[in-house]
């Protein structure tokens, strides 16, 4: 009797879980239409505010105080030496960080808390790293809110994310590539510069790509530095001030309360900045597809 009352109860419990499932993927569902929806307003209000505004004088005019005349030449241009600071320090480091731990570091207790805290960074709010930029770059080593002071602080935004990357990339090689180069007699170095980073390289690529366009779209770290937005000279040089597609956007959001104008160059930068992403993105992913190896 007891033993049929349990075959009976199963079916119930196999439909009550069945249906616990159908609402939680519906509640998922729902909430991904809801993104999605808003991510589509979103991009439609851009667009409709800022085309009209997008045109050749537009991306290779300065700034100006009058709407009409206005560009982003040198938002563009101090994004450009922004990037030719983040993309050596990085990849330098990261990749270096990155091979250590996984060749060199001994496991333990110090390489876990390493490993650790370096996940634990890649989630701290880019607004600290704002505030050590500014303590360190700007007023320790007095380098002032130049080229250099903000590449160096969106390098050390972005360093967990390619570091991270660079090791998941690195674990990823099969291990008897390693013991067959260790069986010819490379050594450790020659086997990670020959072997393991040829293979591991379109991953970390990948990853560097998308670490890019993170540093390209941050606000908050360039605002605490005290990046201006004002009538400056184009940038020349790693000590010059500059100003960046972020911290244009930003600036002109705020003054479209005193005139409406600026709201549509606003909307117009954000869209050469979404092109900018897309196709640093696109990049990534076509690294990625082409030059996968499968072992």
């Amino acid at each position: 009797m007891a033993k049929s009352q349990a075959v009976m109860r199963q079916p119930n419990k196999i439909n009550a879980r069945v249906r616990i499932n159908t609402f939680w993927k519906s509640i998922f569902f729902l909430s991904t239409l809801f993104g999605l929806f808003v991510l589509a307003i979103l991009i439609y209000r851009v667009v409709a505010d800022g085309m009209a505004w997008l045109d050749l004088s537009f991306l290779t005019s300065r700034l100006s105080t009058d709407p009409n005349t206005a560009g982003i030449s040198g938002a563009i241009l101090g994004t450009l030496w922004v990037m030719l600071v983040v993309i050596p320090v990085t990849l330098i480091v990261g990749v270096g960080t990155a091979i250590y731990l996984e060749m060199y570091a001994k496991k333990g207790f110090m390489k876990s808390i390493i490993e650790t805290n370096i996940a634990n960074l890649a989630g701290v709010p880019s607004i600290v790293y704002g505030l050590l930029g500014l303590t360190v770059f700007v007023r320790l080593m007095a380098f002032g809110n130049v080229v250099l002071a903000g590449g160096l602080t969106l390098s050390l935004l972005v360093l967990p994310i390619l570091v991270v990357s660079a090791q998941e990339a690195l674990r990823a090689v099969p291990g008897y590539l390693e013991e067959a180069s260790y069986g010819m007699g490379a050594t450790k170095w020659q086997t990670i510069r020959r072997i393991i980073l040829p293979a591991a390289i379109p991953s970390i690529l990948t990853g560097a790509i998308l670490a890019m366009s993170r540093a390209i779209g941050e606000t908050a770290p360039l605002t605490v530095l005290g990046i201006p937005a004002l009538l400056i000279p184009l940038p020349g040089g790693l000590f010059d001030t500059f100003t960046a597609l972020p911290m244009q956007i930003y600036y002109w959001t705020l003054d479209s309360s005193l005139v409406a104008e600026y709201a549509n160059l606003a909307a117009a930068t954000i869209i050469v900045l979404l092109v900018i992403l897309f196709i640093l993105n696109s990049i990534a992913i076509f690294i990625r597809n082409k030059y996968q190896q499968s072992y």
